[in-house]
């Protein structure tokens, strides 16, 4: 008798002990998904500074080309206000995907940019703006390996809070499902030309 009940304290230890495993591993996977998105988000403040530079350099040069500059600054400041709500919730699947829409819309208006900085000699001969076009393009490629990490750990995480009995938790306690960084449009999948 007394093994018997040896046995269901056991059964019952487990019972109880499961679903704490469940929830703590949740914790972690997204903890750890908040981490990646953070060092986006270094990389993409780092992105965004470097911008204002690019421009006031290249304004010198272009002077007729005043509305790219400024569709530059405004593409900049709604990426940058979108990244600082993303990084507040970076578990919220909207503000990522806002962010996306703006990045998007960001790395359009620089393709622009750099398409009409071909067309002046003197700009593409510029020191200050060869060197800011090389700390982009190499800020571009961070953001790219970062955005991977990201992705990688919204997938486990995903993945863990989809298997069964674990959703069951996931879904008791709050656990959304997290919203990958993805590229929206073919012509972002292409690395930003730097030619300078």
């Amino acid at each position: 008798m007394q093994t018997f009940f040896i046995i269901l304290g056991a059964v019952l230890l487990i019972v109880l002990l499961y679903p704490v495993a469940i929830f703590n591993r949740l914790i972690s996977l997204r903890n750890r998904f908040k981490n990646a998105f953070a060092q986006i988000d270094v990389q993409l403040k780092r992105r965004y500074d470097l911008i204002p530079n690019l421009v006031e350099t290249a304004k010198g040069y272009m002077k007729h080309e005043r509305e790219t500059l400024e569709q530059v600054i405004l593409a900049r400041n709604q990426a940058s206000s979108a990244a600082q709500t993303a990084a507040r919730a970076p578990q919220n699947a909207d503000a990522i995907k806002k962010l996306m829409t703006a990045e998007t819309g960001l790395t359009a208006t620089l393709g622009r940019l750099f398409a009409l900085a071909e067309r002046y000699p003197d700009l593409k001969a510029n020191q200050t703006m060869a060197a800011l076009m090389e700390e982009l393009s190499s800020t571009e490629n961070k953001v790219a390996f970062a955005r991977q990490a990201y992705n990688d750990a919204v997938m486990a995480y995903n993945t863990y809070r989809e298997q069964f009995p674990n959703l069951l938790i996931a879904g008791s306690f709050g656990f959304e499902t997290a919203q990958l960084f993805e590229v929206d449009s073919p012509e972002e999948k292409v690395p930003v030309k730097v030619t300078f």
